[in-house]
């Protein structure tokens, strides 16, 4: 009887173990997935968006990232990433206008207790935006010429990320917090006083996590469901624009949905009011609802 009792009780203290170190697992983030979630992911639009962009077939994000760090647990972290936005528009040919090409480096850098369940990461971009033109501007009408005109910009992005976990929810919540600064020597000098130079941007994204799960001890989860909310402040004297002019906020809603039939990829819809982010068509004022599918390779 005292074998039976010693062995239950053996048990019961494997088995909180496994259960603890598969939570303290989920819940601690490591530097490589608060990155990824930063650097944001790769995306195809379907064709029928409802709102006031130009027809087209579809957009898309392609944003591979290449890490260089020291190894897995270090606290400080660099990412490479070479992102190209492309539209296909719905027109004779089917044209791929002026893509946007967003070459960039950033650097972050884990604060605090690397196992701690609540974390602050600081983070730094350098980054280069064009289109990969070389004509004029302006067309001869004095208008932006947006089939072939130059854009350029360089820019820096300095900021944090607060990342945390609900243990009732099942769901990491991280709120990112950043300025975007285009000096007036880094940018085309047509787009001095008419792009703005100083942007905050503000973020929340959660990610809910199944709550009954068959996976192993070592198996990874991959959100079902997903929120990011994003809002920019454009904070400098461009356009003349009154300081309290509400075409100076850009906000997007992104609500993802990842069906257990699916690997890597899943549906997304997008609300998204504001300057159009496509390069050389950036006067544009956007108000749209989209869809499409998204990777979403994250797991925690």
């Amino acid at each position: 009887m005292k074998n039976k009792i010693v062995l239950a009780f053996v048990i019961l203290i494997s088995n909180i173990a496994s259960a603890q170190t598969k939570t303290d697992s989920i819940v601690s983030l490591s530097l490589d997935k608060i990155a990824q979630v930063n650097q944001g992911e790769s995306y195809v639009t379907f064709p029928f968006d409802i709102g006031n962009l130009e027809p087209l077939l579809f957009e898309a994000n392609v944003s591979p990232n290449f890490k260089i760090r020291e190894r897995k647990d270090s606290r400080l972290m660099a990412v490479l990433t070479s992102q190209i936005i492309i539209r296909m528009f719905d027109e004779y040919s089917y044209p791929v206008k002026t893509p946007s090409y967003i070459p960039q480096i950033a650097f972050y850098f884990l604060t605090g207790h690397k196992d701690a369940a609540n974390k602050l990461t600081l983070f730094g971009k350098i980054a280069h935006h064009s289109n990969g033109q070389d004509g004029n501007f302006y067309t001869d009408d004095g208008k932006v010429n947006l089939q072939s005109g130059n854009f350029a910009t360089n820019y820096l992005e300095l900021g944090f990320l607060q990342s945390s976990y609900s243990q009732n929810l099942k769901a990491f919540k991280f709120i990112k917090s950043s300025f975007e600064i285009h000096p007036k020597s880094w940018m085309l000098e047509e787009l001095q006083g008419q792009y703005s130079g100083l942007r905050w941007h503000n973020t929340f994204l959660a990610y809910k996590l199944p709550m009954k799960t068959n996976t192993l001890p070592n198996e990874k989860q991959i959100a079902n469901f997903s929120i990011k909310a994003e809002t920019t402040i454009m904070l400098d004297n461009f356009n003349n624009w009154n300081y309290f002019d509400a075409k100076r906020l850009n906000a997007s809603l992104i609500v993802y949905y990842h069906p257990k039939f699916l690997e890597d990829i899943g549906f997304f819809v997008q609300f998204y009011h504001g300057m159009d982010y496509y390069n050389i068509y950036f006067q544009h004022q956007i108000s749209s609802i989209r869809f499409g599918i998204m990777t979403e390779t994250l797991r925690f």
